[in-house]
């Protein structure tokens, strides 16, 4: 595993982004949704060109070179739907009302009376963002361990989409304590699950990595970003109220990463 160090300074900024979204409630007492949604969508076409288009293709490359073409092709396919499956589990186990990816039961963001209630919400908003931020962390070091130019796009998009889970979990605690710093503060601690996840990531898979390994790690990752790209980004972005927003969001960013690699093929 190389860049292991940069993988590392990636992971922290992209998991301390949702601090930029909990500093909102020091500087802005309303949010414009078409920059949100924008921002969503953006979020979202970066991470499914890159995944199809990048990571699927090179995790088959990988794992071929051991295992030749058809089976690399079959065990990339097993790890990508199996990274689907592992973030989709960790979705279904969060209970609808803490979970704020489900778009059916959203955390409102505007609350407007200070009670213990909103306080355990966005307690329990956080914890359920540090659960899905780690598989996240995961995802940006293995990344950038194996290629830096690949990694800055996919920490960019994951840094991006951070912050409006920032606001979901800061705006209740500030409505319920009364309190920035508070709210603040547990913006960040829900952040740190993504370098947590990086460093389980390299402890654990270090000693056993190899190039099939790599491979399925690529493959699987390329999963995780799918469905929170689908499940999470776009619908998020259309519960702001910005469906054209995002879309003009999600081509932007497919072409955003369709031109960065091509500048650096």
């Amino acid at each position: 595993m190389n860049n292991v160090l940069e993988a590392f300074l990636f992971t922290l900024l992209a998991g301390m982004s949702t601090g930029i979204g909990g500093a909102f409630v020091f500087f802005a007492k309303t949010i414009d949704r078409r920059v949100l949604a924008v921002s969503l969508g953006l979020s979202a076409g970066v991470m499914i060109y890159v995944s199809l288009v990048e990571m699927l293709p090179e995790s088959r490359q990988m794992i071929a070179q051991v295992h030749g073409d058809k089976s690399g092709l079959l065990y990339s396919l097993i790890a990508f739907f199996g990274g689907i499956l592992l973030i989709a589990i960790i979705d279904k186990l969060i209970p609808c009302e803490e979970n704020p990816h489900e778009m059916v039961c959203p955390v409102p963001t505007k609350p407007t009376l200070r009670d213990s209630r909103l306080k355990r919400t966005g307690i329990l908003t956080a914890m359920a963002i540090a659960i899905h931020n780690f598989p996240e962390g995961m995802a940006a070091f293995v990344s950038a361990t194996q290629s830096l130019k690949l990694a800055i796009p996919i920490v960019a998009a994951i840094a991006i989409h951070n912050i409006p889970e920032g606001i979901s979990i800061s705006m209740p605690i500030f409505y319920a304590t009364g309190s920035r710093r508070i709210a603040m503060r547990y913006s960040i601690l829900a952040g740190l699950s993504e370098p947590l996840g990086a460093l389980i990531a390299f402890l654990i898979l270090r000693p056993f990595m190899t190039v099939v390994l790599q491979g399925v790690l690529f493959a699987g990752t390329a999963g995780i970003m799918i469905f929170i790209s689908l499940d999470e980004l776009l619908p998020s972005a259309r519960l702001y109220g910005e469906h054209h927003y995002s879309m003009y969001g999600l081509v932007l960013g497919m072409g955003i990463m369709a031109l960065s690699l091509w500048l650096f093929a």
